[in-house]
């Protein structure tokens, strides 16, 4: 866990410019569609919150009183509450530092909860996910956002060639950090999709799971409910 909250601190000033670069703008499209999911909800919380991008598009759309954003990387939310400051949303939006497996938070305590792109990065998966199955309330919502390796094989031969030849360059120049994008790389391809992932989430106690693909399968977004 310290080196993910150390690697991240160490491109947190740059981290927003290379996401949106990388993803050629795409990423804010699939953060409005997961929170567009969601049913109107009064306290969210938000894990692996990194710069709040998700924290701010809830408040935005999902019209929630208030979001509470952890993550285990200090630079990253330090990034994170000045642009949550810029957008005058301070009163709506708090960010903590908190490991997502010992969530400093009581049982049953929010209607929802959402991750974008931060659970392959759990250090302890199974009891990430316990830990937000016991925060949210009976019948609180989960979406997560996460990255996947496609399984087409022609996108896969481009998403290859985009994410080791263009997006190390990219994140070179503007970061100066070349272990960043290499763990990237290894942490999607790694990492459980679809109907593995569903089944991990099931295995915690999540009912009425579902997964979508967007973008030619580059992206998934996973819908869960405490019953």
């Amino acid at each position: 866990m310290e080196n993910i909250g150390s690697l991240f601190n160490s491109i947190s000033n740059r981290y927003d410019r290379f996401n949106h670069t990388a993803s050629m703008g795409i990423d804010r499209c699939w953060r409005r569609r997961a929170i567009r999911s969601l049913p109107k909800c009064q306290l969210v919380l938000d894990v692996a919150a990194g710069t709040a991008d998700l924290c701010i598009e809830t408040i935005r759309k999902c019209k929630a009183q208030k979001v509470v954003g952890v993550d285990i990387s200090e630079g990253m939310l330090d990034v994170g509450r000045e642009k949550v400051r810029r957008k005058g949303m301070s009163d709506k939006i708090e960010l903590l530092v908190a490991d997502c497996a010992h969530l400093p938070f009581e049982d049953n305590t929010f209607d929802a909860v959402t991750c974008g792109y931060g659970v392959r990065n759990f250090a302890e998966l199974d009891k990430s996910l316990a830990e937000i199955f016991r925060v949210l309330k009976p019948g609180g919502q989960l979406r997560i956002l996460e990255f996947t390796y496609p399984t087409n094989k022609l996108v896969r031969f481009f998403y290859d060639f985009y994410f080791t030849r263009i997006v190390p360059r990219i994140g070179k120049r503007l970061t100066d950090n070349g272990e960043a994008f290499v763990y990237f790389m290894q942490s999607v391809k790694s990492f459980a999709k679809g109907r593995d992932f569903v089944a991990i989430l099931e295995r915690n106690g999540f009912s009425d799971t579902s997964f979508k693909s967007q973008t030619f399968g580059i992206s998934t977004l996973y819908k869960a409910c405490k019953r």
